[in-house]
């Protein structure tokens, strides 16, 4: 019986050689690997001497070899394999213990010439843990180091099982999968996001206590390498995260860091409720809090600059289930993790170009998925066109600018209200834009008179325009496009309204 062990990762390897050493497996091992079990005092052989052949090219060729493959492959229950084995001076190699070169991480950093990202795609690893996957009938392959400690303790008992070993090769061949998904994509680059056959390397952050309803199963995946956000949050606080308080601590994140001002949102089933921008965090916090303060009770906060103790004084007297921010001051901290239930989500900084290219939006369907690049789309409001015979005032265009990134974040047909940089009222995710508007209208109350609107897609009619000035908005802020602009602009030079076309929609489905 031989051991193959070849680690790049070398956290626990002696441990389990050690036990395959005690179980009677003679140990075959390569570089580095063989260096340090020798120096622990373990027997072992170079792969070099096992198959009577140099390490060649740098390294680039050492277990490549019928030697190393046969005794991989052979199956155990037919003769004439093991016959070809003896023939040829081979033995079976029983288990291989095999984790790759550090592509990831090497990729991950900046300023990494091609050459060397090049060195860090491992050849013979993944072809060894492919061989013994195959041939795990007979052979136990380990690829994670967090599976050296049991596989020891079964070691020392006898071995593995049938089941043991088929669970190892699922785990071998998913890691080579993720692994070669990291390659492609790279040599991809950013310039290819959808090729005839694509597979998305992501790794497992947490098994989630359940989904959407407790009936659905779910866990956290993160991209590899890692490109930040709210899954790479750190917990400072509070319980642990459900699945929705993922999705709606992401959509508070997003809208909050739509704006390069301070900016506070606060979210409940994904959608703002409130949100609003002031030079002064609390203050952003309390308008943000009067656009529906009904609503906002039992939701997430998402703060795009480090939350001060006044902001948390000011938030401390309502229901919050999330607040995730990029920083806490220490007292704004120690003030909120009094609350014994919120959860204190602080997000790293995003790398300003991520390795592999900007993750694609993927969204499922009936036999297959969508994917579609992110919604990030250079705007310049002095490109807008002003399309009546009144134009915004300067105050109007603050607000319409406001309303407009914050449309873009709410779930289509989006009607936004704002004033004075604070979003008064919202309708989303409605059938028709017309019974948007009124919703939007109707949140807003007593205070809809003097709003600006954000429509995220065209009015497809006028009555949409008509509605809104019957309520008492000043200013239109939507795409254009639609065959009854004329009838739309219309609409509003009767009411005097002023309205610009962006040109571009943001729907968000």
């Amino acid at each position: 019986m031989k051991a193959l062990i070849s680690a790049y990762d070398k956290t626990g390897v002696v441990e389990l050689a050690r036990a395959l050493q005690t179980a009677g497996y003679g140990l075959v091992s390569t570089g580095g690997t063989h260096e340090l079990l020798t120096k622990e005092g373990l027997n072992v052989q170079q792969v070099s001497e096992l198959t009577g052949s140099p390490e060649m090219l740098d390294g680039r060729v050492k277990t490549l070899h019928p030697v190393v493959h046969g005794g991989l492959l052979a199956r155990r229950d037919l003769p004439d394999h093991m016959a070809q084995l003896r023939e040829h001076g081979m033995d079976t190699i029983d288990v291989v213990v095999v984790n790759l070169y550090p592509f990831e991480s090497t990729v991950a950093r900046d300023g990494v010439p091609d050459q060397e990202i090049l060195e860090n795609i491992d050849i013979g690893g993944p072809t060894m843990l492919r061989a013994a996957a195959k041939n795990h009938p007979a052979v136990t392959v380990v690829v994670d180091p967090e599976d050296y400690a049991w596989v020891a303790e079964r070691v020392a008992k006898g071995g593995t099982s049938a089941d043991e070993r088929r669970k190892l090769a699922a785990i071998a061949f998913g890691h080579v999968s993720f692994y070669d998904s990291l390659v492609a994509s790279w040599l991809r680059g950013p310039g290819d996001p959808f090729p005839k056959e694509m597979t998305v390397g992501v790794r497992r952050v947490a098994e989630l206590r359940y989904g959407e309803n407790p009936h659905q199963q779910a866990a956290l995946y993160a991209n590899a390498p890692t490109t930040g956000g709210v899954v790479a949050a750190e917990q400072l606080h509070g319980k642990e995260l459900s699945y929705n308080n993922i999705l709606d601590a992401d959509a508070a994140w997003r809208s909050a860091n739509e704006f390069t001002e301070q900016a506070v949102s606060i979210i409940k089933h994904t959608n703002s409720c409130g949100l609003a921008c002031d030079d002064d965090q609390a203050e952003a916090f309390r308008k943000a809090l009067a656009g529906d303060p009904v609503s906002a009770y039992g939701g997430i906060v998402g703060f795009n600059r480090s939350v001060t103790a006044e902001a948390v004084e000011a938030l401390r007297k309502v229901f919050f289930e999330v607040i995730v921010a990029p920083g806490y001051e220490p007292a704004a901290l120690e003030a909120l993790q009094k609350k014994r239930d919120l959860r204190i989500l602080l997000v790293p900084p995003e790398p300003a170009s991520p390795p592999l290219g900007t993750p694609l939006q993927v969204r499922r369907v009936s036999g297959g998925l969508l994917y579609q690049g992110p919604d990030m789309f250079e705007e310049d409001p002095e490109g807008w066109t002003a399309v009546t015979e009144r134009a915004p005032t300067k105050q109007e265009m603050a607000d319409l600018v406001f309303a407009w990134k914050a449309a873009k974040h709410i779930k289509s047909n989006t009607i936004v209200l704002a004033k004075d940089r604070a979003l008064i009222g919202m309708g989303a995710g409605q059938p028709n834009r017309i019974t948007s508007v009124h919703l939007a209208a109707k949140a807003a109350g007593e205070r809809v008179s003097g709003t600006v609107l954000a429509s995220d897609a065209f009015f497809p009619f006028a009555d949409g325009v008509e509605l809104a000035a019957e309520s008492g908005i000043t200013a239109v802020v939507q795409p254009g496009g639609s065959i009854r602009d004329d009838e739309v602009i219309a609409a509003a030079n009767k009411a005097g309204i002023a309205m610009v076309c962006t040109g571009v929609r943001h729907f968000l489905h």
